[in-house]
């Protein structure tokens, strides 16, 4: 789905003018380390797994909802990698909408699924080496990429 109900009301409210949104952002790894990297249908930016929390949504439900609905991949929450925001993370859709998002990323496991987009969100899912990253959507601080020792 590409826009939830509740954010398209929001949108019909207040045009495409700037609109801060609670977010989630998945890191997951392949055996060889590899991060998962989606490239999201009708842009041209990388970006992580990644969605707006919807009302009512905990974080965790949002990252394993996202995840299911953008990759077909059923995720376990590891752990709470960092928050992200502000200027930074402002971004302007193929249409025009704009937005700034506030990221909760996680570190995430595969429980078990097929790398399907289920909603058709997703043109490209594929694996990448931090060191072969094309440019993402948001400055994530690089620190988060880092597999620890």
């Amino acid at each position: 789905m590409a826009i939830s109900a509740y954010y398209q009301q929001l949108r019909n409210k207040i045009g495409k003018d700037l609109l801060l949104i609670p977010s989630v952002a998945a890191i997951i790894r392949n055996g060889k380390n590899e991060i998962l990297l989606q490239l999201p249908a009708n842009e041209t930016c990388w970006s992580l797994p990644a969605g707006a929390i919807e009302p009512g949504e905990s974080p965790e439900e949002a990252i394993i909802r996202e995840v299911w609905e953008e990759a077909g991949l059923r995720v376990k929450v590891e752990k709470l990698v960092g928050v992200f925001g502000g200027k930074g993370f402002r971004y302007i859709y193929h249409n025009g909408d704009q937005v700034e998002y506030v990221v909760s990323v996680f570190d995430c496991s595969v429980l078990h699924g097929d790398l399907i987009p289920i909603d058709g969100e997703s043109k490209i899912l594929k694996y990448v080496d931090y060191s072969h990253f094309p440019p993402l959507a948001l400055p994530f601080p690089t620190d988060i990429f880092q597999k620890e020792k």
